[in-house]
């Protein structure tokens, strides 16, 4: 790592979690419908709050203000090899409702690098801070849902056939899986229904600036996948799929 970066949580300061907090608002702004799945609407921002620790942000000394940051909870899981369709929101939930259980694994839920910042390396040093953070609290290792970067350009290809495309050299296509599989991570598997939003199809059209007149799936800005309308029942469901990626 340079030696004007270094890994410090937000639990450090307040300012520090301020910052932590408007750079994830930041990365994330165009894709704000995803704040409204059941889980994140519900869960999420208290998860944080009671785990500050586990929230992780990569400052630049020289600034003192973060360039990069991962946000992350501890939760009871059986193994790696017992993860389900439903990727983020089943490790929010599981999450919430592990306060009283044995906490034996890590669940990784963003890393989040301003755009001004991309493009840096600083992505995977995040992924390695949570690998480390997870070896720190003795956890049995750390589990994420990775939502595929590339995947947006191909909306309408299922995900079970994105993961079998390649690069020219014969990697994983998706550059964002390549960089978790350099740092050690095991691809596992897709999470079909990793993140579910149904809203009215008001709620779409203010996120999509698009009318939908007809029932049937539309692709959105920003979505890997498509949202379905239902014009009859005036409703329309998103549900992302994600990656399951592991590190023992």
């Amino acid at each position: 790592m340079a030696a004007s970066l270094a890994i410090r949580s937000r639990a450090e300061s307040p300012e520090l979690k301020k910052a932590a907090s408007s750079i994830e608002q930041a990365a994330w702004n165009e894709l704000g419908y995803l704040n409204y799945t059941r889980a994140h609407y519900e869960y999420y921002q208290d998860l944080l709050n009671e785990y500050p620790d586990y929230q992780l942000c990569l400052v630049d000394e020289t600034t003192g203000y973060p360039v990069a940051v991962a946000n992350s909870v501890p939760f009871a899981c059986s193994g790696p090899d017992d993860l389900p369709p439903e990727g983020w929101d089943w490790v929010v939930e599981t999450a919430a409702r592990s306060r009283s259980a044995r906490l034996n694994m890590l669940g990784a839920l963003a890393i989040s690098v301003p755009a001004v910042h991309r493009s840096k390396g600083y992505a995977r040093l995040m992924i390695r801070a949570l690998v480390e953070l997870a070896e720190a609290k003795d956890l049995r290792g750390l589990v994420a849902p990775v939502r595929p970067s590339a995947k947006v350009k191909h909306p309408w290809v299922p995900i079970s056939e994105y993961l079998s495309w390649t690069d020219p050299t014969g990697r994983v296509y998706d550059p964002w899986l390549r960089s978790h599989l350099s740092v050690g991570g095991k691809l596992i598997g897709p999470c079909e229904r990793s993140m579910v939003v149904h809203e009215p199809i008001g709620f779409w059209e203010n996120w999509s600036k698009q009318r939908f007149k007809e029932t049937g799936p539309y692709a959105i800005e920003g979505a890997i996948a498509p949202v379905k309308i239902d014009v009859d029942r005036q409703t329309g469901t998103y549900e992302e799929p994600n990656v399951w990626v592991t590190y023992s």
